[in-house]
């Protein structure tokens, strides 16, 4: 390549570096306003696949939209008719349980603690002054509602822009339904010709991709949370359906739920009960969740197609959380997938490239048997 087009490469590859840190930094100011946005784009792409087989079998887009915007508002507001009143009588649950759990862990925890690694822990943090001021603040707060609408009322732009968020939310998610198809094909149409085909590609790996993770993992996760909170519930802990919820929620990073689960539902049991019966409760109703999601769930409803490792996972809600806040977490597994199968294309191309396979074939080492046989044994 001559020195007039390495300099022109390297320009348009600066030129796109530059598009793209400006993108962030346009996301990174921007994330408290396009996050209805981004939930309504995926709650459109959730359920454009619906709305084309019923178009297929002849009904028009505007029936087919509405049809669907209506099973889904209906699904959403029959989740909240049914989890918030018993959230928040879970969380009240919670707070009234608080010197319960303090007397535990002053009485039994800490010294059972001390007493097999010879540590005084109770000498370092004063764990009952921090109760009594978490209580104590909570009880002069009012609770959760009085609050939050404390703190929405002294910023009059944040409360003005959680009702934008909830009033918008509806409407967007509507109109990116009933034009998704539109949406896909402006954006294909400024595809550059020469590379469609690998842009359909790698556009239909990502859609697979996310529909696995998007549409399978949140019904992994409602099923597990169903199925935690009502099991923590037969063996008799008065937050199980808490524990459970919470549990269900973090399935979506690997380990997390069930670990999160287990900790909460074991130090559950201990105080409400102190018995080891109600432990073991606890752990057989996550270790058959565990078995139902590992030989059942995912594998029927997920299947093996997202291909980011534990760790990739992990690391992409933090960093997307760290630099984004909540669009960022809400974008970080999406991505993720999708860099995954950008990754997997550049490897292809590497594989096939002359950088990789050389111009001309190197010496082979450790060639078989039947290769490496000496002159001499031929002769003769």
């Amino acid at each position: 390549m001559e020195p007039v087009e390495e300099i022109a490469l390297f320009l348009r590859r600066l030129k796109w570096a530059a598009v793209a840190v400006a993108v962030c930094w346009l996301l990174w100011l921007l994330a408290p306003v396009l996050t209805p946005f981004v939930l309504a784009a995926m709650l459109g792409w959730l359920g454009d696949p619906l709305v084309d087989k019923l178009q297929a079998r002849g009904r028009s887009r505007d029936f087919a939209v509405g049809l669907v915007f209506t099973g889904m508002t209906l699904l959403v507001l029959l989740a909240l008719v049914l989890l918030v009143p018993t959230i928040e009588r879970q969380v009240l649950t919670l707070w009234a349980s608080l010197p319960a759990y303090r007397d535990w862990l002053m009485l039994t925890a800490l010294p059972w603690l001390e007493a097999r690694t010879g540590l005084e822990i109770t000498q370092w943090l004063d764990f009952s002054h921090l109760f009594e001021l978490i209580r104590s603040n909570w009880e002069r707060a009012g609770g959760v509602a009085t609050t939050l609408l404390g703190y929405l009322s002294r910023s009059g732009f944040a409360l003005l822009t959680l009702v934008a968020n909830v009033a918008l939310l509806p409407v967007l998610t509507y109109f990116f339904l009933r034009d998704w198809d539109v949406f896909v094909e402006r954006v294909a149409a400024l595809v550059p010709r020469d590379h469609l085909g690998t842009a359909t590609r790698l556009a239909r790996e990502s859609s697979d991709i996310l529909g696995a993770f998007l549409r399978g993992q949140f019904l992994v996760m409602l099923i597990l949370g169903v199925m935690y909170g009502l099991g923590l519930w037969a063996v008799g802990l008065d937050l199980g359906i808490l524990i459970g919820i919470v549990a269900g929620l973090f399935t979506f990073i690997p380990y997390l739920g069930p670990a999160s689960g287990i900790i909460l539902g074991v130090i559950a049991a201990l105080v409400q009960y102190g018995d080891w019966p109600h432990v073991a409760g606890v752990l057989a109703v996550f270790g058959i969740g565990q078995v139902i999601e590992s030989y059942w769930l995912t594998p029927k409803l997920v299947g093996d197609r997202i291909g980011l490792h534990p760790v990739a996972v992990i690391f992409a809600v933090m960093a997307g959380g760290q630099l984004f806040g909540f669009l960022g977490m809400l974008l970080a597994l999406p991505l993720a997938a999708v860099i995954n199968v950008l990754l997997r294309f550049a490897q292809e191309r590497y594989v096939a490239s002359r950088l990789y396979a050389g111009e001309q074939p190197g010496i082979v080492l450790g060639a078989p048997a039947h290769h490496a046989k000496h002159p001499e044994q031929g002769q003769g």
